[in-house]
């Protein structure tokens, strides 16, 4: 037992509050988007869990695609979007993306954005689904980290802003279907932080796979505190699964960006032979599902454990400008990609669903928001054009603080004894072991290709550990575990409830799109139903 779990064993121990006009979690493009729109009307309070860099926006290497070229339009921007989505983006939702996200890109470039240029004229590039070059990058291939640092120099212009590294929230604070703040382990202490508004801004869930791009911070925290707290959660099945990660004993799985394809590189078997066109004519610009569920193929016809990724026919010195992250990176493991094919694999990506919410963040829950990777706002469909993200995060936490602005939830209400833990804690015995065993399911049973078999066997050893689901633990990493838990349990639910194929989501058992697959799956918690889980 921890020392911080004997110190809240107390029953009903009355926690230390503090008082802010609005509460952001998360601090990756959507939270600081929402956070600077915020600064001038109240006090704001960033919380993250690890440093404030450290988000799913600071790995981005593609780019964020935009319709700012002479080539393109907003119009073409919402078809190529819509069409990815594989019929069931929500129209609106696209049109909002697409139409306010040149404003924030020029916005952004006023707070100081360097995005790449050849001359005086911005450069874009082409990426896979995408029918014109509309992405654009900064320093070849760290778009996310120069937005990043131009989002978190911004926000900390503002006095009004507070930001709270290593904070960990470990349960929103509702009652009769209002938020009124977080529950946060902080320097050891469990504190309850009480505003006006929350907004979500979690990021992503990666890391409940064994093989994923996402940073150790995307362990689902965001989904499976707004579930547990009543919020509807949407479309959680849809996880992209990106096609080119680095493949390597001594590697971690470091994401080769899908730019690297729309430069020209080809994908290769072990063979050394091209063979997406087998699988669709658009053959490396394929949708990044199909290109996925390729790769996975030929890896079980050539009974090998990775692909090869080629840019050795591109021009070296482009090669190296272009993308010189990936380039150093790469030779750290002593592959050259201007001269040696890269092994690589798929791996976890983005969740295209998450916490449902209207086109202004609002979730069904009075006083909490949602914006970015955690939120489900339709945009993304059934399968995320590349390179949306980082604009959706843009467009979405803007819109997100502007509709917080309008919250007034009244804290004041809550008494000194309202805020209280319950008195009960557990411990998780071996969680490194139980971690791991969680991701091998993951990836194995509900990855790329699922089926009712393998979903159900999935399914099963969940509820085996359901009891985690019900403990409270005192510790990050605990907590992190029961979360990752949680949302494997609502992917599983989900994939398990949707007997078709469409986007990301491929049953090996119902492989065709009917014309009865465009529907949304909406989970809910609800204790009188079978596991807790009322599916609408």
């Amino acid at each position: 037992m921890t020392a911080l779990a004997n110190y809240y064993l107390t029953n009903k121990r009355v926690l230390t509050q503090e008082h802010f006009d609005y509460l952001i979690i998360g601090s990756g493009v959507a939270g600081l988007r929402a956070a600077i729109e915020l600064a001038s009307y109240g006090s704001v309070c960033v919380i993250t869990k690890d440093v404030v860099s450290e988000s799913c926006t600071e790995y981005a290497q593609g780019g964020v695609a935009v319709a700012l070229s002479d080539e393109d339009t907003i119009g073409i921007h919402f078809e190529d979007t819509i069409k990815a989505g594989d019929g069931l983006c929500k129209e609106e939702a696209v049109r909002v993306l697409v139409e306010e996200g040149p404003e924030r890109i020029v916005e952004l470039m006023s707070w100081g954005m360097e995005f790449d240029k050849s001359g005086t004229k911005l450069e874009f590039t082409l990426e896979a689904a995408h029918s014109r070059r509309r992405v654009l990058h900064a320093h070849g291939d760290s778009t996310g980290k120069e937005i990043e640092r131009v989002l978190i120099s911004k926000a900390r212009s503002f006095d009004s802003v507070r930001k709270y590294s290593f904070s960990y929230v470990l349960d929103l604070i509702v009652k009769d279907g209002i938020c009124y703040g977080a529950y946060v382990i902080r320097n050891n202490k469990v504190i309850a932080l009480l505003a006006r508004a929350t907004i979500l801004s979690t990021g992503g869930t990666g890391q409940i796979f064994s093989r994923t791009t996402n940073p150790a911070v995307a362990t689902g925290d965001g989904v499976a505190v707004a579930f547990r707290a009543g919020a509807a959660i949407e479309d959680i099945e849809f996880v992209q699964f990106h096609p080119t990660t680095l493949y390597a004993p001594s590697a971690p799985q470091f994401l080769l960006t899908e730019a690297l394809r729309g430069e020209g590189a080809f994908i290769k078997n072990i063979h050394k032979e091209r063979f997406l066109r087998l699988y669709h004519p658009s053959a490396e610009l394929a949708p990044r599902d199909i290109v996925s569920r390729a790769i996975v193929s030929e890896l079980v016809r050539t009974n090998s454990q990775f692909v090869y990724l080629d840019a050795t026919h591109l021009d070296k010195d482009y090669v190296k400008r272009r993308f010189p992250m990936i380039y150093t990176t790469c030779l750290k493991y002593d592959i050259d990609i201007t001269s040696e094919l890269v092994p690589i694999s798929p791996a976890a990506h983005y969740m295209m669903g998450g916490v449902r919410t209207d086109n202004y963040g609002r979730t069904n829950i009075k006083g909490l928001f949602a914006a970015g990777e955690v939120a489900d706002t339709g945009v993304h469909g059934a399968n995320r054009l590349a390179s949306n993200s980082l604009l959706e995060g843009l467009v979405f936490g803007q819109r997100a603080g502007m509709s917080a602005l309008n919250e007034n939830v009244d804290y004041s209400s809550f008494k000194s004894s309202d805020i209280v833990l319950s008195s009960k804690t557990d411990t998780i015995e071996e969680p490194d072991e139980l971690r791991s065993l969680l991701r091998k399911l993951m990836w194995e049973k509900a990855g790329i290709i699922r089926c009712n078999i393998s979903l159900t066997e999935a399914f099963g050893v969940l509820e085996k550990w359901g009891h985690i689901l019900t403990s409270n633990y005192m510790t990050r990493y605990e907590n992190e575990i029961k979360n990752m838990f949680q949302t494997s349990f609502l992917i599983v639910t989900a994939a398990l409830y949707r007997k078709n194929s469409i986007g990301a989501h491929f049953r090996s058992d119902f492989p065709k799109k009917t014309d009865i697959s465009l529907y949304h799956i909406t989970l809910k918690k609800n204790e009188t139903q079978n596991n807790g889980i009322e599916i609408t």
